[in-house]
């Protein structure tokens, strides 16, 4: 498997609207729920990976480190998006507070062995979250700053592209199903509840709790997600599952081979060219 740390340079504005989808502002409230976890989530992932590093397997090794690398870039990314978005709407640290404790203390307390799970579990949900988000990627992303969609759409790409790294590695450490099933349950249930917290502290502080328009499109869109979400979880506790064993989604697969190394772009959304990208997007 062949991981590369793609050095991405997005042009962020100073300042980000929360509400960044003019369309449907409050997919943008849950979209950034899940960036202000990067910061906080992927380090504890890094971190679980890269202590069993010298433990692995050379080729297992070499890729766990390109796996780790692309996750450094996308928490870095995402701290320079959610710093921006601060400057627009600034009731959001007590939130972050609430994650880093979370992280930290998962870090400090679990086992190794717990810390791969996790990782290995949270994973394969984002994993499936890119493949809801493929299918949806009009209605999240049409009309939207290309910088914004850039930013989500490469980081859902390279977990499809890494989707079995974390895996791989809690097998060769442990491979409890037991322990992953308890990490996969906890990683989903911390997910679900800072994005409630999230999505809830935006709507109110923008008045968009008002509207119940609003509310039904994020229900109508959480029953959605869980759709396809909880299926995969499920299949993914079951003896003899591999990753793998899951098709990607291949407009995000297609859309990546368009990063420009040169200049640190990514392609931006076209809505216009069908699944397979027979011609290529614009950058950004």
């Amino acid at each position: 498997m062949g991981l590369v740390e793609r050095r991405v340079r997005l042009a962020h504005p100073e300042e980000i609207d929360p509400g960044w989808n003019p369309r449907a502002p409050e997919l943008a409230y849950a979209c950034n729920a899940v960036s202000l976890l990067m910061p906080y989530a992927e380090p504890y992932f890094v971190a679980s990976v890269r202590r069993v590093i010298p433990d692995l397997e050379p080729e297992l090794a070499a890729t766990a480190t390109a796996f780790c690398a692309q996750e450094a870039r996308h928490h870095g990314e995402h701290r320079r998006f959610n710093d921006r978005m601060a400057t627009s709407f600034r009731g959001i640290g007590r939130l972050e507070g609430w994650m880093a404790r979370t992280y930290g203390w998962l870090g400090r307390t679990r086992s190794a062995r717990f810390n791969l799970a996790f990782a290995a579990g949270s994973e394969t949900i984002a994993f499936s979250i890119a493949r809801w988000a493929e299918r949806h990627h009009r209605r999240l992303f049409d009309d939207v700053d290309p910088a914004v969609a850039a930013l989500f759409l490469w980081h859902l790409a390279e977990e499809v592209e890494h989707k079995s790294v974390a895996f791989d590695v809690y097998q060769h450490v442990d491979g409890s199903k037991r322990r992953y099933a308890a990490a996969t349950v906890l990683t989903f249930a911390i997910l679900a509840w800072f994005t409630v917290l999230s999505v809830l502290t935006l709507m109110a502080g923008t008045g968009r709790w008002r509207s119940p328009v609003a509310w039904c499109r994020l229900v109508a869109s959480a029953f959605s997600l869980a759709f396809v979400t909880l299926p995969d979880m499920a299949v993914s506790m079951m003896p003899g599952h591999h990753p793998d064993d899951l098709v990607d989604p291949e407009w995000l697969v297609t859309w990546l081979r368009y990063f420009d190394p040169a200049t640190g772009t990514v392609p931006l959304l076209e809505p216009s060219v069908p699944p397979g990208l027979s011609e290529p997007p614009a950058a950004a």
